[in-house]
């Protein structure tokens, strides 16, 4: 009996130790499971969370930095709004919400793209030259990494591979755009004046010239310069005595202020024409020298669409106007366009971006347009002059 007892106390005993250890065992898989669950979820990629992490690109240095300036108030003004929106999809600017700068510089572009490579972005915006988004699209084809050009208007562009998007017309449609209205003014012979150093120069001084030839204008005069240059006397007094009643000087805002008082000193006083580069052109002293002078854009601030007018009134309230440029509404357009493509594509991982963002059509600052064959924005071009030396709206063309 006492036998039987002691028998019957090991196994109790045993039983209640194996229970504690199973016990043991559970509790330890349960934490360890609830671990690698927090760990999954603080560490999940693209494909598992709802954030869009994304690398930002543009100019802060240099004599173009006003438009780095306005990426970087648009994306942190769209990233405040999306991130407080009952949106499902959110974004994450790497970097600690700031651009990159690119310096204008196609090495520094390349040397920007790779600083953001340890952040692991699932998508890339910028940048808004075309000469240094060019080799940013190389090196994005190669890794499979969708871009989203924000300004860069060259052609080429997108066709370096099929993960580069842009969300602004392309140098083409803006140059025929441009001999359409040179065509609508009356204009009978062009001189042009172009940067040979610079692909966005280069791109659309050819689809003007096509254009224009084919509308009938004669090209009296074909000047070149650098992007480097200062002075234009030279090529100002042979613009005049070709006999051109219209100037056509595609180029950025730095240069601009210069040409056009050399071109109107040389005796010059009919229509200057030039492309979105010239958005942000600083006109201080020279109003009267940008009478008769204009400039095709991707968007203007007198638009009454209200997609436009609430963007322009937040942005003025946070910013002023002194970076109220298209690149500030390209970029913000850009924030919300990659929302709309991990809605359509299914995901927030780079594969799903891609696929949403094809075909993709959109509603933002830039008006309504869709994505092409070729991922290129079919949209309007706005077409915008002076007054007093202040940029004011004049029309809109259509595709």
């Amino acid at each position: 009996m006492r036998k039987k007892l002691l028998s019957l106390i090991l196994v109790s005993v045993m039983v209640g130790t194996l229970l504690g250890g199973c016990g043991s065992t559970n509790d330890s898989e349960s934490s360890s499971n609830t671990a690698g669950t927090e760990t999954t979820s603080q560490t999940g990629t693209g494909e598992e969370d709802n954030i869009v992490r994304i690398g930002v690109i543009s100019t802060l240095t240099g004599g173009s930095a006003v438009y780095g300036q306005g990426a970087q108030n648009a994306i942190a003004m769209a990233a405040e709004e999306i991130n407080s929106s009952d949106s499902e999809i959110k974004i994450e600017i790497v970097n600690g919400g700031k651009v990159v700068d690119d310096a204008g510089d196609s090495k520094q572009a390349v040397n920007a793209y790779n600083s953001l490579e340890p952040e692991k972005p699932e998508a890339i915006v910028g940048a808004f030259f075309s000469s240094v988004t060019l080799p940013m699209a190389e090196l994005a084809t190669e890794q499979e990494m969708l871009l989203l050009a924000a300004g860069a208007t060259n052609k080429k562009v997108t066709e370096v591979g099929p993960t580069i998007f842009r969300d602004c017309f392309i140098d083409p449609y803006q140059g025929k755009m441009a001999a359409q209205f040179a065509k609508e003014q009356g204009v009978k012979k062009a001189a042009i004046i172009y940067a040979k150093d610079d692909d966005y120069s280069n791109g659309l001084k050819d689809a003007f010239v096509e254009n224009a030839t084919a509308n009938g204008i004669e090209i009296v005069y074909t000047g070149e310069c650098t992007t480097k240059d200062t002075d234009f006397t030279a090529q100002a007094s042979q613009a005049v005595a070709s006999g051109a009643d219209f100037v056509f000087y595609p180029a950025f805002l730095d240069t601009v202020p210069l040409i056009i008082q050399q071109i109107r000193d040389a005796g010059y006083e009919g229509v200057i024409m030039g492309g979105d580069g010239w958005d942000g052109t600083d006109t201080t002293g020279l109003e009267t020298y940008f009478e008769n002078c204009y400039f095709t854009n991707h968007y203007s601030s007198e638009d009454t669409a209200p997609a436009v007018q609430a963007f322009v009134s937040k942005y003025t309230e946070n910013y002023g106007t002194d970076t109220l440029n298209a690149c500030a509404a390209l970029y913000y357009d850009a924030m919300y366009m990659l929302v709309e493509a991990a809605k359509n594509g299914g995901g927030t991982d780079t594969a799903s971006l891609v696929k949403g963002m094809t075909g993709m059509t959109f509603t933002g600052v830039g008006g309504t347009f869709t994505m092409d064959e070729n991922r290129n924005a079919v949209k309007n071009v706005v077409i915008n002059t002076y007054e007093n030396g202040k940029v004011k709206w004049l029309q809109t063309l259509e595709p």
